[in-house]
């Protein structure tokens, strides 16, 4: 029995490495890649490790201000819809879950109909809007515009949510003087915490990778988020691939860095849930 049990402890521990093996080698791959020159880059043997003495690549990218700029964008509309989605996103899945009203199931139909539209289809009447309204060219128009689209999925997230709240918690709160909005912040809030956490990730997420609404919203260089500037170290001529990965790998960074940020949030959101209950 003992021999057996460690047997699966084992061969469970062996799937972990390899899945975490294969989540973590393109990132290691972008940046052998970001470190190998042209000869051996494009040369009939393949190098799987860096070449530490080529880390002067990763130094030129940052010290090129364009770039530092573009992240600087990318953080500032990623994380400016994932704040938008959220304060709009939980009064939203709060009322789709708590309360009735004429028309529910259509406003939920047609949160899930927004999902099945391209961007592309929209980038046209969204692009007259925001030139009627003076959007275009800005990033807080660029927020407005993803929020758009992550907004259903957040607050459908958070309904889900909040339906597995008992909503006896609600009345005994209500039977206390509490009103809804106090029900909201003080007892379903701290209860869906870990709902919220992932609702932020797949927001910011979302935003920080857009490339369609980037691309044509935004016209001057200095307001381009990351996703259009790495495009265009594609040229017609020349294409310098280990410049593309360096930038691409700081391109990535942030974002894992906020989803380790807020992974903790889920695990001590999960945790406190099930204390309380």
């Amino acid at each position: 029995m003992m021999r057996r049990l460690d047997f699966g402890v084992t061969a469970r521990m062996l799937a972990v490495l390899v899945v975490l093996g294969l989540a973590i080698f393109p990132v290691y791959w972008m940046f052998v890649t970001a470190l190998t020159p042209d000869k051996d880059l494009f040369g009939s043997s393949i190098n799987l490790l860096p070449d530490f003495s080529r880390l002067s690549v990763f130094g030129d990218a940052l010290a090129d201000g364009q770039v530092v700029g573009w992240l600087t964008n990318s953080f500032v509309v990623a994380a400016g819809t994932t704040v938008l989605s959220i304060v709009l996103g939980v009064p939203l899945g709060y009322a789709l879950s708590r309360f009735s009203f004429r028309g529910k199931a259509s406003v939920g139909l047609a949160l899930l109909f927004t999902q099945m539209l391209p961007e592309a289809l929209l980038v046209v009447p969204l692009f007259a809007v925001f030139r009627k309204f003076d959007l275009l060219n800005s990033l807080h128009g660029l927020i407005l515009a993803d929020t758009a689209f992550t907004l259903p999925v957040v607050a459908l997230i958070l309904k889900g949510a909040i339906d597995g709240v008992p909503r006896e918690l609600d009345e005994a709160a209500r039977v206390d003087g509490s009103n809804p909005p106090t029900v909201l912040a003080r007892i379903i809030l701290p209860l869906i915490a870990p709902a919220i956490a992932a609702a932020a990730v797949i927001a910011f997420f979302s935003a920080w990778n857009e490339y369609v609404f980037a691309v044509t919203f935004v016209f001057d260089k200095s307001l381009q988020p990351a996703s259009v500037g790495v495009a265009g170290f594609i040229g017609e001529q020349d294409t310098s691939i280990q410049s593309i990965m360096a930038v691409g790998l700081l391109f990535t960074l942030p974002a894992v860095a906020f989803y380790l940020f807020a992974q903790r949030y889920v695990v001590s959101g999960m945790t406190a849930g099930a204390v309380k209950g």
